[in-house]
C-alpha cells in the first residue's frame, strides 16, 4: 500500500501574485542593492586609475565621460537616492509605522519620485557647473 501524494503548497512567486506597487518597490530596492556594488567598483576603478598616474585617470575620465559611462553614472546615481529613499521608508516600518495599504503605496511613490527628482537635480547641478 503506497501512502496518498499530497499536493505541495505553492511557493509565492511572480507567476502567482497580482503585481502590486510594494512589490515592485521591493524588488527595485534589492536591484539598486545590487547596482551599488557594481557602483563601489567603479569607485575602486577611478582610485587605481588615479593612484595609477595621470594617463590611467584620464583613460578612466574619458570613459566615465562617454555616453555609456554617463548612461551608467545617471543609473547610480538613481540607485543611490532610491535606495537612500526606501530604506529610510523601511526603517519607519521597522518601527511599526506606514504599514497600511494606502500609507505603504504613498511612500513608494514618494520613494520613485525623490529618487528621480533628486537625480535629476544633482545632474542639473553637475552638468551646469561645466563639468566635463
Amino acid at each position: 500500500m503506497t501512502a496518498p501524494v499530497r499536493e505541495r503548497p505553492m511557493s509565492p512567486h511572480l507567476q502567482v501574485w497580482r503585481w502590486h506597487l510594494t512589490m515592485f518597490t521591493s524588488i527595485l530596492h534589492r536591484a539598486t542593492g545590487v547596482a551599488l556594488y557594481g557602483g563601489a567598483v567603479i569607485v575602486t576603478a577611478w582610485a587605481l586609475a588615479l593612484g595609477a598616474g595621470p594617463d590611467a585617470y584620464q583613460g578612466f575620465m574619458t570613459l566615465m565621460a562617454s555616453p555609456l559611462g554617463r548612461l551608467i553614472l545617471v543609473g547610480l546615481t538613481l540607485s543611490v537616492f532610491y535606495h537612500l529613499a526606501n530604506g529610510i521608508r523601511h526603517l519607519f516600518w521597522d518601527a511599526g509605522l506606514g504599514l497600511s495599504v494606502t500609507t505603504s503605496f504613498r511612500s513608494g511613490v514618494m520613494s520613485m519620485a525623490f529618487s528621480v527628482v533628486a537625480t535629476v537635480i544633482v545632474w542639473a547641478i553637475g552638468l551646469g557647473s561645466g563639468a566635463p
